[in-house]
């Protein structure tokens, strides 16, 4: 028995091949399809999510931005709040210096009133004496008839010396007389002075009082001040950022007021005077010059710590040309010493002298404070000839 093997015809091979070769490529499609499908799919995702991550990132730019511009208001409303409070501890200690000055000048008038008014009393019982012995004197000659004297013709001698003895004891009389009268004025005038300057020192110590009062409420809101500047934390470029500002502002403001400087014949520098000058204040030397203050910035002076209220002195004679507040050195005294030199004198408590006064070696200028935002009392002091600064160690001894 014979078996039969079906035998295939080209073209229907050749359909069948096709037919193959079309659910491959129909396969191929679907799953390029897909994938594509997928990738377009992760694609859209990852760009959705990079834009979402792109506008949290620009929000939080926005947002550090406003933070940024609300927090320099901040500072420049505090720091605006801080020269308010520093200029008004300035007029309050300067005052309460004037009054201080003025009881010491009262306490001592009392004493030479007082010292007067007892010489006076002491001259005054003395005279009494001297009259009531006098008094006696004439009244224990007084049984003499003085007419019958005169009309007494038989001792003519006698009568002319008892004459003369009475007018000796009637002007020595009058002149003690006068003397105490004049004794009594001057006791009477001194002690109606005295009087008014007790007065006077009564009510000076009362306005004392009332000053310092007045200066601790001061120096308590500029705590608080300083307090709230401390809390709004700066990064070392801003910080070094502020104090360019400035020392720019400083260097501007010492130009300014050196092109405006009229020549003062009588002076004539400090070149002469290296190692002779005095410091300023007494204390220690915290900052020296050319030490580093921040950054690439150095010290352009010396900050000498000293206690609040001391007295600062100008190192030589010279003229005021700057007595007011500025930013980042509080009050400021600027003294012009000729041939370009100055000298300069910051953070102080209080300015004893107006632009334009007249100062000697010696003459206390200001008080020394922490105005400015200084945490710590004391005295920023410079030294600077044709605008610039030079170490006041060549100069103060």
């Amino acid at each position: 028995m014979n078996i039969s093997k079906p035998i295939l015809k080209r073209s229907q091979f050749s359909t069948g091949y096709a037919f193959f070769i079309g659910l491959v490529l129909m396969f191929c499609s679907f799953n390029i399809l897909a994938q594509t499908s997928a990738n377009v799919k992760n694609s859209t995702q990852s760009s959705a999510k990079a834009n979402q991550q792109l506008s949290d990132i620009q929000q939080a730019i926005n947002q550090q931005k406003k933070t940024l511009s609300s927090t320099n208001v901040e500072i420049s409303d505090l720091e605006q709040q801080l020269k308010t409070d520093d200029i008004a501890i300035g007029e309050v200690a300067r005052n309460l210096a004037n009054t201080s000055t003025s009881l010491t000048t009262t306490r001592q008038k009392l004493s030479q009133l007082s010292a007067e008014k007892k010489q006076l009393t002491l001259a005054k019982k003395q005279q009494e004496q001297i009259l009531a012995k006098q008094l006696r004197a004439a009244y224990s000659t007084g049984h003499h008839d003085y007419i019958k004297l005169i009309l007494n013709q038989q001792k003519p001698s006698n009568v002319q010396r008892t004459i003369t003895h009475y007018q000796y004891l009637n002007a020595a009389r009058i002149k003690e007389i006068e003397a105490f009268k004049s004794t009594i004025t001057q006791l009477n005038n001194v002690t109606a002075q005295y009087q008014q300057q007790a007065e006077q020192l009564t009510q000076l110590t009362q306005t004392q009082s009332q000053q310092k009062q007045l200066l601790e409420l001061s120096k308590n809101k500029q705590k608080q001040t300083l307090k709230a500047l401390n809390k709004k934390a700066l990064t070392e470029q801003q910080k070094l950022a502020k104090l360019e500002r400035e020392e720019s502002a400083l260097v501007a403001l010492l130009k300014k007021i050196a092109a405006a400087t009229q020549k003062v014949d009588n002076l004539v520098g400090l070149s002469k005077l290296k190692r002779k000058l005095s410091w300023p204040v007494k204390g220690q030397i915290r900052h020296r010059f050319g030490s580093s203050k921040q950054g690439y910035l150095k010290w352009k002076g010396v900050f000498l710590s000293a206690p609040i209220g001391q007295q600062v002195k100008a190192i030589h004679n010279g003229t005021i040309l700057f007595s007011d507040w500025l930013k980042g050195y509080g009050l400021v005294s600027v003294v012009d010493h000729g041939d370009g030199y100055m000298s300069l004198y910051g953070h102080n408590q209080a300015l004893l002298k107006a632009v334009g006064d007249r100062v000697e070696a010696g003459e206390p200028i200001a008080l020394v404070g922490q105005s400015g935002g200084q945490a710590n009392s004391g005295l920023y002091f410079e030294i600077r000839h044709t605008g610039m600064a030079v170490n006041p160690k060549l100069w103060c001894k």
